[in-house]
């Protein structure tokens, strides 16, 4: 059966800047199998697959997987598959706000501008890492654990737990060695500055360590443990990507005590595949 299929860049502040996400559109009748392999084909971090909603409330149901297993939450397939339902003609049952359903539960999206924003979802961990896992951390970084400002369990569903450092300057010189684990670092930017912070993200892929470009659950969970601690004002502007050759902006914003990750998503490709 052919399927719509887009592949829409996320987060970026021009062309092919961001983060790239394969959607699949009208995956009824689909496997888990099927998803899995199209997934694992694509070879891109996130493939998802949009399906009618499973209970009132829900404009549409999204399975976010990667290369490997599925996730119950992303944040830039959130963006992107947002951005793909709607150019296809997704009307929302609240013409102010989308609502999508994933494997966390149901996830607010709404229009900003020229952008989508998600409001952040909830923490499953969070609070400092104890002092032998902020030791392994900064011997993942190869710094000595004294230059981390704070460690924190930042996991609202992929397991981060990221490290604060003084400046984006030091986090851009980073070079890891092997990383057993997701972990964020975070940077301040000199005031002044168009961003107020730089992000990197690590996970460990096939034995090697690598570098997402632009992530969304990152994003989000840092900006609740920052806004929570005091450390930064909403609204702000964070970038990842730097050290990797993207240009990423993530927008986030505060309004009644929600959170909300922001940014550009843009359809690069747009087609049909047989599925």
């Amino acid at each position: 059966m052919d399927r719509r299929f887009a592949q829409v860049d996320v987060f970026g502040r021009g062309p092919c800047s961001g983060n790239p996400v394969a959607v699949v559109l009208g995956a009824e009748g689909l496997t888990t199998e099927e998803m899995q392999r199209f997934s694992r084909w694509t070879n891109l971090s996130e493939t998802t697959f949009v399906l009618p909603p499973s209970g009132s409330g829900a404009d549409y149901r999204v399975r976010i997987f990667t290369p490997v297993l599925e996730l119950p939450f992303a944040g830039h397939p959130t963006l992107g598959t947002c951005h793909a339902w709607l150019e296809a003609g997704g009307e929302p049952r609240d013409p102010t706000e989308i609502v999508q359903e994933c494997g966390a539960g149901l996830v607010r999206i709404r229009r900003d501008e020229d952008r989508l924003a998600f409001a952040a979802p909830p923490m499953v961990r969070s609070g400092p890492a104890s002092e032998e896992e902020a030791a392994r951390v900064a011997a993942a970084l190869g710094v000595d654990r004294s230059k981390l400002l704070a460690v924190e369990w930042v996991d609202n569903g992929p397991g981060w737990i990221a490290a604060l450092f003084e400046s984006a300057e030091r986090v851009l010189e980073l070079k890891p060695t092997a990383v057993g684990f997701d972990l964020g670092v975070v940077g301040f930017h000199p005031d002044g500055s168009e961003a107020a912070i730089e992000l990197r993200a690590f996970f460990p892929l096939n034995g090697v360590t690598a570098e997402d470009p632009v992530t969304g659950s990152l994003n989000a969970s840092v900006a609740q443990w920052l806004l929570g601690s005091g450390r930064l004002q909403a609204p702000y502007v964070a970038t990842q990507g730097s050290a990797i050759g993207r240009d990423g902006r993530v927008y986030v914003s505060r309004d009644e005590g929600t959170i909300w990750v922001g940014g550009r998503s843009e359809t690069v490709i747009a087609s049909e595949v047989e599925l």
